[in-house]
This record gives C-alpha cells, structure tokens and sequence, in this order.
C-alpha cells in the first residue's frame, strides 16, 4: 500500500466534505493509511473503510459517528487488493486520536457499574493496587464478537484486582453465595476462595451460604441458610459438587431482593453458567428500581464453556480431562472386535466445545459430532457411509458426540425449567441407524456406547481448574467490596477483567466451524469438511 503520497486524501474527491451518520455495525473492514500533520495541535488520520452498501443505505438511528467521507479511485491504491462488490470510501479525520480509537469504542459497552465512590481505605497488605483509570485494551477478534469482518477490534475492559479505596466498610459488611444451574468440577474451590478472601483479608464478619440455588431465599422452599467461615470450607475443595447443593428454574427477584433485605445482604456473589448470569442481571435490575446498595457479582460456571467473552469457564479443563478418558476407553473397546465403534456421549448443548477439544487432545477420534455442525445420517455425503468405508479400511472407529449434535432430526420438545430446549436423544438415534444400515449392508459391527457425562461434571476439579477457581474468587471479592456491580468475572486473553454482565448475556457463545481451531479438529478426525448432501448457506 502506497501510504507516501501526501495528497492521497484529495484525490479524486468530487464532494469536498459531505457529513453522514456512519453506523459502524456495518463497517466490513478498515486499514489506517496514513497520518498527514496539520498544525502542532492537530493532524489529518485517513481510513480506508469497506461497506457493504453506500453511505446513504448504512445510515441509520444506531449509535453513529459524524464523519467526513470520500470517494475513492481503487486503482490509486493498486498495491492493495479489495474486495469484489463492497464501496470504498476514505475517510478523513481532523484530530488523529480519534481515528486511532475509533473502533476502541465501537457500541460495545464494557463499562461496569459502580454503587457509589470508593472512600474506605483497603486493608490488604502488600499488594498491586489496580487503578480504574488505566483500563486493558485488547484486540477481540470477530470471530468472538460474532461478526464476519476481518481485522480484530479494540476494545476496553476493567481489569481485575485489588483497588486501594473500598466502597463497604469491610466490619459492616454481609456477603452470600448462591449456586446455581447443574453441577461443574470446581464449584467448592469459588466457594472456598471467597470465604477466605473475605475474612483473612478483608475481615469481613459473615459470608452466608444460600442452600439450593434461588431456591433457598424463597420461604416457601423453607431451605436453612450456611454460616460459612475458614473452619468449615477449607477442606472443601478435595470434594466435587457444592456444598451449597443447586437448583434450577427462575424465582421472582422481588422475592429474592426482599430475602435479602432481610438479612441485611450487601453483596451477593452468584455462580452459574448463562442462564444464571441472566438472573444476576434481573436481580440488579430489582435492586436498582429500590435504589438499594448491594452489589451483584457473576462468577462464570459451566463445563460446556459457552459464556461470551468468556476464553474458558471453570471447570472446562477437568471436563475435558475426564472425557479424554472415556474416549480412550471407548477406542480399546474399538480395537477389541471386528468392525468395532466406540461411541461417547459428552456434554455441550449448544456448544461443542469439550468434545473438540478432546478429540484434538487424544488423537483417537474419527467422526466428532457437535451443535454447531448439521449433519445428515444417510445419503452420499451422510455419516453414515464415510463411517462404512472408516471401517472397511481400518476395521474400527471412535465417535464423540456432544449432546446437542444432531437436534435438526428431531421436533422441538419444550423447554425445562431453566429455558433450556429440550434436547432429543441424538445418541439413541445414532445407534439405532448405525445398527440397522449395517445390518442391511451384511456388515457385522460391534458397537460399545459409553456416556460419561455425570460422572465428569461431579468430580473434583484438577490443578488447572483449582487455580483457576481460587483466582476468580479472590477477584470476585476484590470487585465486591470496591462498589462494582452487575459485572461477572473473567479471564480473556489471560488476562482477569471484569465484564458487565449486559455483554455476557448478549448470546451464547459457539464454536466457528470456519476458524482454524475447527479445522485442526477435522485434519485429526480425517472426518469430511461437511456431512450434507447439499450445502446450505448457514
């Protein structure tokens, strides 16, 4: 790209400064050409910016930028290849710090909530105070924002830690913990980091923990509130499960605000996976409209790892671990009979994320089936044929399928009481078409079905995890006791920062089968790119 000419940005420009309103959702991509300087105090940034449309049919009533635009001769940038049928236009800012951060802010908010000014002095010993000034900027690709654009996006989080003034006076202060949502390794070893942390470093008086899920502040339900203290949790993270016991479903947030009310609750520390971060967000919601100080603080769990802009909930390494073991079973079973297939259930409703990563860590799969690739059973391209000739060519085959996979051959089912869909079991089905077309093709299989699925969400979580785990708590509280609010905690990028839990929630996190990441799941398996006899554009 030529970036020396001085006059780029007057070149062939017809209309010297027309002002639109440029929604930058539709922006495909953008390339900073160059910086041409003005005066001491000013310079002219120029971006290049691909659209799908023109100006004119871009502009909309979304949050939008004012800027100056102009047409460009493509063949003046001939060292730059564009894509076919996308306008190009140029655009010139006046003041180059704003086009340096212009996609910084985009309208993705990653602001978090505050209940009010931080005055208390922490009493934490030695330690890195982190300052809200100085926030992390980091480079989000569109893969995790769900777009299709190329180039990362800039954005700017809250990073995690210790902050030098508090908001809650730390001897008046009551926390709670609640679980939430199904069981997930690592859930006691949260639990224990934010009992410890609350009182051997922030000397808080009680930490209570709320018996089965939202349940246990319903009166009805009648469940007995936990005194928890360093005493009775500390060996708790040998043990897999919680020791707070869960539940599903949703319950009112005036019920549950007024529980809290009542036991004089100032923070409330909440672990669950997605659907549990939504009810977070409801319960702030009901403390704001009562103009209550309490803070509400997400902490992401779920094995299926499927929360935004979260890289890896707990529990997930464990997860995967313990399904490289059922896969390895499942392969000895394999190779013990002629035309043998083994066949494992894993977890992963919407997102097959445990499944591929355990088949790329054991190298023993041949077909991984997951929600977010359709299949088809029968026909040319169907699985049912690529697994014929897997075992007339290698005399055996192993088959890791997520739970979700498959769910487009069956009607929809309802939902359970957390909103989950309910899903069809796709690994009955399978068994049932692999036996049957066999048959019909005189081909004696041999097929063992191992579903590991709760016996991997129960255990104790490994050393991975237990980091992990005692990390997340200590920034839960952290966060707590400065005032932050409505946010969940999380590490993106290696990183710990703090999400606020609107963008949590935006959507369900998903695996890309056009990243790289999938693609070395396939060159593992040898499995086809697709399994459908017609390609149908997602």
């Amino acid at each position: 790209m030529d970036t020396d000419n001085q006059n780029l940005e007057y070149t062939n420009c017809p209309c010297r400064s027309p002002i639109i309103n440029l929604n930058i959702d539709n922006l495909l991509s953008y390339y900073i050409l160059t910086r041409i300087p003005v005066k001491k105090a000013h310079s002219l940034a120029i971006l290049l910016v691909f659209t799908r449309h023109p100006p004119r049919a871009i502009s909309s009533s979304a949050p939008a930028l004012n800027l100056t635009i102009f047409p460009v001769n493509v063949q003046l940038l001939r060292k730059t290849c564009f894509p076919a049928h996308r306008t190009v236009f140029l655009l010139i800012f006046k003041n180059a710090p704003l086009a340096s951060g212009l996609f910084m802010t985009q309208n993705t908010d990653t602001s978090i909530k505050n209940l009010g000014p931080a005055r208390i002095k922490s009493p934490l010993p030695v330690c890195r105070f982190v300052d809200d000034e100085k926030p992390l900027t980091m480079s989000i690709s569109p893969e995790m924002l769900g777009k299709e654009e190329n180039g990362p996006h800039k954005l700017q989080f809250e990073e995690a830690g210790p902050r030098r003034k508090l908001y809650f006076d730390p001897s008046k202060t009551k926390c709670a913990i609640v679980t939430c949502g199904g069981l997930c390794p690592g859930i006691n070893d949260v639990i224990r980091a934010i009992v410890m942390e609350a009182y051997h470093n922030y000397n808080v008086p009680s930490v209570l923990g709320i018996r089965y899920g939202l349940q246990g502040f319903i009166p009805e339900y009648s469940h007995p509130v936990m005194e928890l203290n360093p005493d009775n949790v500390s060996q708790i993270h040998e043990f897999g499960g919680t020791i707070l016991a869960s539940s599903r479903g949703p319950q009112p947030p005036e019920d549950i605000v007024d529980a809290m009310e009542r036991m004089n609750i100032s923070i409330l520390f909440m672990i669950g996976g997605d659907g549990t971060m939504k009810a977070a967000q409801i319960i702030h919601n009901e403390v704001s409209k009562r103009n209550n100080k309490m803070s509400i603080v997400g902490i992401p769990k779920t094995i299926d790892n499927d929360i935004n802009f979260v890289s890896k909930t707990f529990g997930f390494d464990t997860a995967v671990e313990k399904a490289t073991e059922a896969i390895r079973c499942a392969h000895t079973e394999s190779l013990g009979a002629p035309y043998g297939i083994g066949m494992v259930k894993l977890m992963g409703r919407e997102s097959g994320f445990i499944a591929a990563q355990a088949t790329i860590a054991l190298k023993e799969v041949n077909f991984v089936l997951i929600p977010e690739a359709p299949f088809e059973l029968h026909g040319e391209k169907g699985l049912l044929i690529h697994l014929k000739k897997r075992l007339l060519d290698r005399g055996h085959a192993v088959i890791v399928v997520a739970e979700g996979a498959g769910q487009e051959l069956f009607e929809r089912k309802g939902a359970d009481p957390s909103g989950n869909i309910i899903l069809g079991d796709i690994c009955s089905v399978l068994r049932k078409e692999i036996d049957g077309y066999f048959k019909k093709q005189n081909i004696s299989i041999t097929l063992k079905f191992i579903d590991p699925s709760y016996i991997i969400r129960s255990v104790p979580a490994n050393a991975n995890d237990r980091v992990y785990c005692g990390f997340l708590g200590q920034h839960a509280v952290h966060a707590a006791m400065a005032g932050k609010t409505d946010l969940l905690v999380s590490m993106l990028q290696d990183r710990f920062i703090y999400l606020p839990l609107s963008l949590t929630t935006r959507k369900r996190r998903t695996l890309n089968t056009t990243s790289n990441y999938w693609g070395s799941v396939l060159a593992s398996t040898g499995q086809p790119v697709t399994m459908r006899n017609e390609c149908r554009d997602n």
